[in-house]
């Protein structure tokens, strides 16, 4: 059934008795139930819980409640406490009754698992797409704009790119770039200032050589929804001559290659920062970062060392 019609119906089913007082209808419409962070209504009803302003919420089913069993039991379990009931219809549990914990905690089991496969279909309809040289939805780039299934380059913009290209050749940092940019009044694409990450995002894209690289993210686990770069772990596919390019495919790989120089020579290559005979000297055993200098500030009276 349509949202409409769901909200429609509770509302009349709560009006109807007249045990009850209406409280209203707090509703996420599209937003998955794997997680609670952009579910703001979901967040106000549980806060109206514990105010004292709801004594029992009805749900249509486990899975519009949440299919996260960490979240759903973690949350029957917090209303349970202050004597909230949850009601789910479909499956005929109360969270008061005896049973209903156990009950739920299978059930949202398999809810949860519902969710991980329709995650694993939609991961396999986005890859066949890949495999089609076909992109996934139109993003956001600085430099172009779509114009229906077409990638067209932005001129103004266009020429900000090349701009960030020839400085870094010339030996420039993405800061002194980044500070250049906004001094001439250039905003990026959101509107705000540009940062030196931005900048050094566009110095990495291949996509404005005029070629594609598709998956270059995945999202690792669909219960938490978090992306991760892909190192490997999922096959990349490459679209050649895919739209207009604004870098041509030499002078980027000349940046990439540049790019490694500096990340080689660590803070040296960055001629903002100031660098001693002992910078970079001594590598952390682990993860290979270079130690620095730190100044500890003591409690008052005692000198800085």
């Amino acid at each position: 059934h349509s949202l409409s019609a769901q909200v429609s119906y509770y509302s009349n089913l709560i009006q109807k008795n007249p045990e009850w007082e209406y409280a209203g209808v707090y509703s996420d419409g599209g937003i998955s139930g794997t997680s609670t962070d952009a579910r703001t209504e979901f967040q106000r009803l549980i806060k109206d819980a514990e105010d004292g302003k709801v004594d029992i919420i009805l749900t249509k089913s486990i899975s519009r409640f949440a299919r996260n069993t960490v979240y759903l039991l973690e949350t029957v379990r917090k209303l349970k406490a202050i004597d909230v009931e949850v009601r789910f219809e479909k499956e005929k549990i109360n969270s008061l009754s005896g049973d209903g914990e156990l009950m739920l905690s299978i059930l949202a089991s398999f809810a949860q698992e519902e969710s991980r496969s329709i995650s694993n279909n939609i991961k396999w309809s986005i890859q066949k797409r890949f495999k089609q040289g076909k992109h996934n939805g139109r993003f956001h780039i600085y430099g172009y704009r779509w114009e229906g299934q077409d990638l067209v380059v932005e001129p103004q913009e266009a020429e900000m790119v090349k701009l960030m290209y020839a400085n870094y050749m010339n030996g420039l940092s993405a800061e002194h770039t980044a500070n250049q940019l906004t001094k001439m009044g250039v905003m990026a694409m959101k509107g705000g200032p540009f940062k030196a990450t931005s900048v050094r995002q566009i110095l990495a894209n291949i996509t404005y050589t005029g070629n594609l690289l598709l998956q270059k993210e995945y999202t690792a686990d669909p219960i938490t929804g978090k992306s991760r770069l892909n190192k490997g772990e999922l096959p990349q596919y490459f679209v050649e001559n895919h739209h207009e390019a604004i870098i041509p495919m030499d002078e980027w790989q000349a940046v990439q290659d540049e790019r490694q120089r500096r990340r080689k020579l660590g803070a040296h290559a960055n001629k903002a920062i100031n660098t001693s005979c002992f910078t970079s000297k001594i590598k952390c055993g682990n993860c290979g970062i270079s130690f620095r200098r730190s100044g500890k500030k003591q409690p008052k009276g005692k000198p800085t060392y």
